[in-house]
């Protein structure tokens, strides 16, 4: 098995109108429907109530004096059962459809984080919090099922950039507000943060459109439930369906990558490389996040129409090589603007290969299969990387030095762009084949 090739495969009759009909062709195909945007808007609100809270939760978990070892666990047991909970997601996903638990999954971690506010020991915190965990894999794996069932086939990069953008600006704007609520105590972040999620549920509720029927505001009641019903007989694809294809593996190993460095290297050992090894104070270490995120949040915002008709393995592999490269770079930074220099250009580098990788695993699937648990094992591996790779990261600190983790982290980056190589191209150039034709 190769994956499911579902592209547009009709000629271009040749004649004199085709240079003068094409672009609007190619730009109505490439058009984002509603439901998109609906699911940007809950990406969003997502993201700047995340962001809010990230602040705050080390210093309220350390607040109940466990010590930081035990704060740094509470952290760690949203990624945790985010992990663990993956492949019942997807299977969740596959049985009852991708919209029905996005929307469960935002319930469940708004009534987490809720409690979280009203936890009154430390034992409280960590179940609430971890369970919250449980909700986010629900909502994260429905979200890539939706952009890939809804997205068209020419636009599934422009998607995935589009949603990435949303989370991105929300994760820039939370800390903003969280700081600016320092003053209101610990504990309110927690009730904003669900009371905006409560407020997603009820944007995706009323505004979402069955996924079954695309277009469906313009469908009869007759068409929806035959759309629906032909959704619920889809072939389920299976893991090792998607593993036979090499796109899809090699997509995989990327996404461990990816979540080492940029989800989990970042977040874990920037910070204390600029506190510890350049001397900076705090507000700098949280200057350097910032940073990566404006690199990744101007990469991401431009690729999605280029991996959508140039490809997407060029994309996935310089991103990959860009971000390996600045990683290790890090290991003979020893001035502060040079670090932010190249947290800027390891940003761009994610940036590219984000959208382009979740693209291609859109395309493994196709439209006319549930991929709901072949999506959970790509976000399993995201969330892999980003739990062992500061835990590997910081051994390696601990027994030897910051520039040997920042070695080791840009290695894999370079490794895994050169094992693209041996995966397939998902979506091939489509411009000058055009041309070509007409």
């Amino acid at each position: 098995m190769t994956g499911h090739d579902d592209r547009d495969h009709s000629a271009v009759s040749p004649g004199a109108d085709t240079d003068s009909t094409a672009p609007a062709l190619e730009d109505e195909a490439r058009r984002l429907p509603k439901e998109i945007y609906v699911l940007v808007a809950a990406a969003f609100i997502v993201a700047l109530g995340y962001g809010i809270i990230a602040p705050v939760l080390p210093q309220f978990a350390a607040s109940f004096d466990f010590g930081v070892t035990a704060a740094t666990i509470v952290v760690s047991s949203f990624a945790f059962f985010r992990f663990v909970f993956s492949p019942s997601s997807g299977r969740l996903v596959d049985a009852f459809g991708e919209r029905r638990i996005y929307i469960t999954g935002l319930l469940i971690v708004a009534a987490s984080t809720a409690a979280v506010a009203f936890a009154q020991n430390y034992w409280q915190l960590l179940v609430f919090r971890g369970l919250g965990g449980i909700g986010s894999t629900m909502f994260s794996v429905s979200a890539m099922a939706l952009i890939v069932r809804l997205a068209p086939i020419d636009a599934r990069a422009k998607a995935s950039s589009t949603y990435a953008t949303a989370f991105l600006v929300g994760n820039i704007a939370g800390p903003v507000l969280g700081g600016a609520m320092a003053g209101w105590g610990m504990r309110v972040p927690f009730i904003i943060y669900a009371v905006g999620l409560l407020l997603a549920a009820i944007v995706v509720r009323v505004f979402l459109a069955s996924t079954a029927a695309f277009g469906s505001s313009t469908k009869s009641g007759r068409a929806r439930l035959e759309a629906t019903k032909n959704e619920k007989q889809q072939e389920v694809m299976t893991f090792r369906q998607a593993w036979s294809d090499s796109a899809y593996r090699s997509a995989l190993i990327s996404a461990f990558v990816q979540g080492w460095s940029a989800m989990g290297i970042r977040v874990a050992i920037y910070p204390l490389f600029a506190i510890q090894a350049l001397k900076a104070d705090t507000a700098v270490a949280g200057l350097a996040l910032t940073m990566f995120a404006i690199g990744n949040a101007s990469a991401v915002t431009v690729v999605g129409r280029f991996a959508d008709t140039l490809g997407r393995k060029p994309f996935i592999q310089w991103g990959l090589f860009v971000l390996g490269v600045t990683t290790a770079a890090l290991a003979f930074t020893d001035a502060i603007w040079v670090f932010f220099v190249f947290s800027v250009i390891a940003g761009v580098g994610s940036g590219l290969a984000n959208p382009a990788q979740q693209a291609t695993v859109a395309d493994v699937i196709g439209r006319e299969r549930k991929g709901g648990r072949v999506l959970a094992r790509y976000q399993m591996a995201l969330d892999g990387g980003a739990i062992i790779g500061p835990i590997i990261a910081g051994a390696i600190v601990d027994r030897f030095d910051y520039s040997w983790a920042f070695l080791l982290t840009g290695l894999l980056g370079v490794i895994a762009a050169g094992l693209w190589f041996f995966g397939r191209e998902t979506r091939p150039r489509q411009v000058r084949e055009t041309k070509k034709e007409s």
